[in-house]
């Protein structure tokens, strides 16, 4: 979408050099993508779009939420990640493993204060990882009105229903 504005140049990070590192210490979804958003565009020069996203699992109180990367520790792997999640979930019905993946996008200029979008994708967790696409959590979510993980259903599907997509559509009417 973005892309397809008149004089809109889409760049990432890997563009520029020296641009500092940028640390996710907000209590939300939104303090971080705004963080991440006002910081880099203050480095840069240009708009800047950023988001923070995450796991909230009903079961576990919202866990792993805003640390969703570091629920297992700073260095854990995908896959530790979703072993720790089930092993907390190992004694949880299936009527109760209602869960949601929530985004928030980020968007700031130099010259004006960061807007920002937040969207969720509600679904459930399933017992065991199934698919073979994706990253993080994908393969022990589904999302609701599907069978299948967002790791089964696969990119094309997956991001149109997104959180991160619906987020991002959200976004574009900020710009």
């Amino acid at each position: 979408m973005l892309g397809q504005r008149p004089n809109v140049t889409v760049l990432s990070l890997k563009d520029f050099r020296g641009v500092p590192e940028v640390l996710e210490n907000g209590s939300t979804y939104r303090e971080n993508a705004r963080k991440k958003a006002v910081q880099i565009s203050e480095a840069v020069g240009c708009l800047t779009l950023a988001d923070d996203s995450g796991l909230e699992v009903d079961a576990l109180a919202g866990a792993p939420g805003v640390h969703s990367a570091r629920y297992a520790g700073v260095n854990a792997s995908d896959a530790d990640r979703i072993q720790k999640l089930l092993a907390a979930m190992k004694d949880v019905p299936d009527c109760q493993r209602t869960a949601r993946f929530t985004c928030a996008v980020a968007i700031a200029s130099p010259r004006r204060r960061a807007e920002i979008s937040v969207a969720v994708c509600e679904g459930w967790i399933v017992r065991e990882p199934r698919g073979s696409t994706g990253f993080g959590y994908d393969s022990i979510f589904v999302p609701n009105g599907y069978e299948c993980t967002f790791a089964e259903l696969g990119g094309e599907v997956k991001n149109r229903i997104s959180h991160r997509a619906k987020a991002l559509r959200l976004a574009m009417v900020l710009i």
